[in-house]
């Protein structure tokens, strides 16, 4: 049987391409709103990330996000 999970790195790596952030800016432990990138548009394109992934992802859902970490768990 195939594992179609992604690994934390993967994810991290999507959501870097996502918001045109330098390689390896992001870790699970990046506190969101100490991040430049984390604005409205920010979060638009993490809901089409998360769309990709098969994943219904709310406004509301996204306001309790505090860090990668949060954002790696829902899509995992």
């Amino acid at each position: 049987m195939e594992d179609n999970t992604m690994t934390n790195k993967e994810i991290c790596t999507e959501l870097e391409e996502a918001w045109e952030l330098d390689e390896d800016t992001l870790t699970a432990d990046t506190v969101l709103d100490q991040l430049d990138a984390w604005d409205s548009m920010a979060k638009l394109s993490l809901m089409a990330v998360a769309d990709d992934h098969g994943k219904k992802l709310t406004g509301d859902k996204i306001a309790t996000f505090k860090t990668i970490g949060d954002i790696i768990n829902f899509l995992a």
